[in-house]
């Protein structure tokens, strides 16, 4: 894990970030504007602006922290030990059993409580 000081951020940034997020919100509504258009053309466009704001967010502080965050995750899930299938069957069958014997306790528990609860009042027969 790395431990970074906070830098400040600059004005160019805060501009990118902004304009990043104007040119999204514009090529959505564009999406949405010109419905006439294939839909393919729709998406193609979407997807060169999704890229351009990528690679103008890149360039900011914030977007390659970001990025350095990705990358040591997909290191972290690499670190991680998974379990093998028969683990895996073992522990399912361990929850359905314990889910099973808890749903049984608490009916038995609740009919007795019913049971209780009519002949404290009366209503039973």
């Amino acid at each position: 894990m790395n431990t970074q000081v906070e830098t400040d951020v600059s004005v160019l940034d805060i501009v990118k970030q902004v304009a990043s997020v104007v040119c999204l919100v514009a090529s959505i509504g564009g999406f949405y504007y010109f419905s006439d258009v294939q839909l393919l053309y729709r998406v193609m466009g979407l997807l060169v602006v999704f890229s351009g704001v990528v690679a103008m967010m890149l360039t900011t502080v914030l977007g390659r922290s970001i990025w350095a965050f990705s990358v040591e995750s997909k290191l972290e899930v690499k670190k991680v030990v998974w379990p093998t299938r028969d683990e895996t069957m073992k522990t399912t069958l361990m929850v359905f059993a314990m889910v099973t014997v808890v749903g049984l306790v608490l009916w038995l528990l609740d009919t007795v409580l019913f049971w209780g609860v009519r002949l404290l009042t009366g209503q039973g027969g």
